[in-house]
Order: structure tokens, then C-alpha cells, then sequence
């Protein structure tokens, strides 16, 4: 990583991201202007940067809990959160989706779900638990938006922006911290609910095939992250092996071997 890179604050994973970009327009270049092939291969060959990847962040059912208790359910601003969260927490959507969420993408009646548009621009339908369909029947009421209207505004009717999004979580982290310790030691984000859902799933005994397509995943081996960052899964695996039957303690050589080292 250069110097320049480090005092912008970039990690590994940013630069990626831009090169990604650099890259399809060169492909597009190369294409489009045969002259400048030469220039697009060499752009072409630059190598994406090699990061080092740490465990995911989830939260607990305690800690998620703790968070669904935290808002004021006595103001609008508070049954509003309490019904984001837990949507966010049980069906797992992106922030984008979150946001982009319509009274219309809505349905509470048999079948409850909530449709929305993911990456790639596919559509799926995600389930909801009855007390989620509750809440929700509850605070779509109070809130009487048009079809087309967000389900979750800011206070002014209009959409929520991702830093309002973000505001709204760490607002009641903060104040779930109080009675969930836990909660100081983790960087909660709306993300962070996704995977919380994601390790829910998969410590249940879900296929990681229902996972992807829950999650709206292209790929099943997307959902690998999730494998590497449950201990359980791994201490479950771990008891059912068995115990090596060796005894702790110091080699000693035999008398034997004592002489032949000698006698090199």
C-alpha cells in the first residue's frame, strides 16, 4: 500500500473497487478504439491488491433483542425504528433495499412478505414472522402512506438517506449498550443485521443454497464468509471427534537411543 493511499484513508478492499471500474472501461476502450489496444492491455494487467480478511461481525439473539427494545415506542420516530429493525433483522435486506422499500412492496395478508429489487436488478420475495407482519400492520396504519410512498421516511415524508439509515442504528446500539454489554465490543451497522440473520440461518441447520437465495446472493459460495465466522458450527464439529489418547508430558530417550546419539 503507498504512502498516498495510507494517508487517504483507502484500505485494500476501496482500491479494488476503483480498479474494477478502470478496468471495464478499458475493456470498453479496447473495443471501441483498436488503436489504443496496447495502452487497454497494459491498464487491463494491473493486478487487483491482495487484502488480508478477518471474521464478519453478527449479533447474538440477545443482542439483537436488546436492540429491537431500545426504541421509544411512546414517539412516531421510535415505532418507525422498531419496525426497520426488525424487518432489517428478520428478512436480512440490504440497506439499499431498506430504503428503497414501498408501501406497495408490502403484503400482510396470507403469504406475508415483502418483495424488493436487489443487486443485478433481481427481484425476490422475503417471509415474514408473525410479529413482524404485527408491527408492521401496526405501524403501516399509523403511518398511511400512498402505494408508491417509502415505508420507512425520514421525518420530513421523504426517503431515508443511507447516513439517516445509519444514524438510526447506531442511535439505539448506543442506548442498547447500556443493558447489553456485549454491544461495546461491536461495530453495528445495517450490514451488520444482514449477516446476523445470515448466522441465525445457518446455526438452524438452513442449507447454505436457501441462505444465498434468501440473501439474494448470485452465487451459494458467496455465502461462505458465514462458515468461517461461526464458532459453534466449528465447536460442534470439534466435539464430534474423538480425543487423542496420547499422555502430556516430556520425551525421554531410551538408553538405546542415548547411545547411538553418541556415538555419531
Amino acid at each position: 500500500m503507498t504512502s498516498d493511499t495510507v494517508s487517504r484513508g483507502n484500505t485494500p478492499a476501496s482500491r479494488n473497487i476503483r480498479l474494477a471500474a478502470i478496468h471495464s472501461f478499458f475493456k470498453y476502450v479496447a473495443l471501441q478504439e483498436p488503436s489504443l489496444g496496447a495502452l487497454a492491455q497494459r491498464v487491463l494487467a494491473i493486478p487487483c491488491k491482495r487484502r488480508s480478511s478477518k471474521p464478519i461481525d453478527y449479533l447474538t439473539k440477545t443482542e439483537i433483542d436488546s436492540l429491537l427494545a431500545a426504541p421509544d415506542l411512546g414517539t412516531w420516530s421510535g415505532r418507525r425504528d422498531r419496525a426497520l429493525l426488525l424487518v432489517a433483522a428478520q428478512t436480512g435486506l440490504r440497506a439499499s433495499e431498506l430504503i428503497g422499500l414501498r408501501c406497495q412492496d408490502v403484503v400482510l395478508g396470507t403469504g406475508a412478505h415483502v418483495r424488493c429489487m436487489g443487486k443485478g436488478r433481481r427481484e425476490r420475495c422475503t417471509p415474514l414472522r408473525k410479529d413482524a407482519v404485527a408491527t408492521l400492520r401496526a405501524w403501516m396504519g399509523e403511518r398511511n402512506g400512498q402505494p408508491s410512498d417509502p415505508v420507512f421516511p425520514n421525518a420530513r415524508g421523504k426517503d431515508l438517506s443511507h447516513d439517516g439509515l445509519d444514524y438510526i442504528v447506531s442511535k439505539h446500539v448506543a442506548t442498547a449498550q447500556v443493558k447489553c454489554s456485549s454491544l461495546l465490543r461491536k461495530r453495528v451497522t445495517p450490514h451488520v443485521l444482514r449477516h446476523s440473520l445470515a448466522m441465525n440461518l445457518l446455526q438452524n441447520g438452513i442449507d447454505r443454497s436457501i441462505i444465498a437465495l434468501w440473501l439474494g446472493h448470485k452465487s451459494v459460495e458467496t455465502t461462505q464468509i458465514y462458515l468461517h465466522a461461526n464458532l459453534q458450527l466449528k465447536e460442534q464439529a470439534l466435539a464430534k471427534t474423538e480425543q487423542f489418547k496420547g499422555k502430556p508430558g516430556r520425551y525421554h530417550a531410551d538408553d538405546e537411543l542415548l547411545a547411538y546419539l553418541r556415538g555419531l
